[in-house]
């Protein structure tokens, strides 16, 4: 029996109402602004060198998926692949590697590294699973100590510090390129309803750290046939500036061409469309509802 054409029609409508009807977690954009998937950012990452994943630091759909692109890219590229975070200080890198190597316990690692407070909840899985597959994982922030003396007295404050401490931070005299977006905002906003305590060296601590992170990245394989996934909050790889800036002054010195791959994370209330100023932000950004719990713009 013929079915009329518009039950025929009704049954090819179906599935897309129920897409329709579902409330997506999130979506990513590429930088022309077009819709496109999670296998799109993995393929890119499969064939970069060096992947900055700009973070939402207390975004749950973030994290999950930190957690999974890194268990897709071990897949791809066993221990080749070296993870470098933020969220750690150079100086727990003693630890970090004890911890992996399984020379120490959780609870002591836990109890003695310079942990942030959503670590247990939101960054251990990852570590966990480094620590499982034999992965690397590097500390590349400056210790928060340094980057204080860097806000507190300039570039100088760097030069009281002893040869030790010198090997926790990017080589000196650091370049500091003041015309950025990423540091003229920030000095343009000192003063401005911020607290007492960041001065006008506030662009210099930020560079201070993006230099270390670029530092120690090039430092771990990615000038050795290795690939670096690096987490850090989205600030200090948007528009390909802060580290990736870092990173290709430090290319640039070399014979190399690496490949560099932006992700960017970004929280609005729709997020079926995205503003042609966000899109250029990173190679991919991930849109998540504001609405979501955990979400930093509430």
């Amino acid at each position: 029996m013929k079915l009329p054409s518009t039950v025929f029609l009704l049954f090819l409508l179906i599935p897309f109402l129920a897409m329709k009807s579902d409330k997506p977690a999130y979506k990513v954009f590429n930088t022309k602004g077009h819709v496109v998937d999670y296998n799109d950012i993995l393929k890119a990452a499969k064939g970069s060198d060096i992947i900055f994943f700009g973070e939402l630091h207390k975004n749950p759909i973030v994290h999950w998926l930190e957690l999974e692109l890194t268990k897709d890219m071990f897949a791809e590229k066993g221990t080749n692949l070296v993870l470098g975070a933020e969220m750690f200080e150079v100086d727990n890198q003693l630890l970090i590697n004890e911890y992996l190597s399984k020379m120490i316990r959780k609870k002591d690692f836990e109890a003695e590294v310079k942990l942030w407070p959503n670590y247990k909840t939101d960054y251990a899985p990852i570590v966990d699973f480094a620590r499982e597959k034999g992965v690397k994982v590097i500390a590349t922030n400056i210790p928060r100590r340094f980057a204080a003396l860097v806000n507190l007295k300039g570039f100088e404050g760097l030069d009281s510090i002893n040869a030790m401490e010198r090997g926790m931070i990017a080589s000196l005299p650091v370049k500091y390129p003041d015309s950025l977006e990423c540091y003229a905002s920030i000095v343009k906003n000192v003063g401005d309803g911020m607290p007492a305590h960041l001065t006008a060296n506030l662009g210099k601590a930020q560079a201070i750290k993006d230099a270390t992170m670029a530092h120690f990245i090039m430092r771990n394989g990615a000038l050795d046939g290795k690939t670096i996934l690096h987490f850090n909050g989205s600030y200090h790889s948007d528009n390909h500036q802060s580290i990736v800036w870092y990173v290709n002054q430090a290319i640039r010195k070399t014979s190399f061409e690496l490949k560099i791959l932006t992700i960017s994370c970004l929280e609005q209330e729709n997020i079926d469309t995205i503003s042609k100023k966000d899109a250029a932000k990173a190679d991919f950004i991930i849109v998540i509802p504001s609405s979501m719990p955990g979400a930093e713009t509430k």
